[in-house]
């Protein structure tokens, strides 16, 4: 089967992707991609039809925990022990210049 891929497709790519490849390497990566490529077409002529779709094949649930409400910590205490605040926030210094 010839490569469905050639070293001007991944040149293309290669640029879109802001990448500079030697020709070493578009050597390299053109039978590596052409590789994918091929083993993606040979997966597209197995018969799935029987088989249900699904998007994890281990069959996992949510592990999340309940939700939980409990009073919070008092925004005034928390405020006061910070080093600056302002207008009931934390006061940082600039960054960068930036204003506020």
């Amino acid at each position: 089967m010839s490569s469905p891929l050639s070293r001007d497709d991944v040149a293309k790519v290669a640029k879109l992707a802001r990448l500079r490849l030697t020709e070493e390497e578009l050597t390299t990566f053109t039978g590596q991609l052409s590789g994918v490529l091929e083993h993606a077409n040979d997966m597209n002529s197995l018969d799935l039809s029987a088989l249900e779709p699904t998007s994890n094949p281990f069959g996992l649930t949510n592990v999340t925990r309940e939700d939980v409400i409990w009073k919070s910590l008092d925004r005034e205490a928390v405020l006061a022990e910070a080093p600056d605040a302002q207008d009931g926030r934390f006061a940082v210094p600039r960054i960068l210049g930036e204003a506020p």
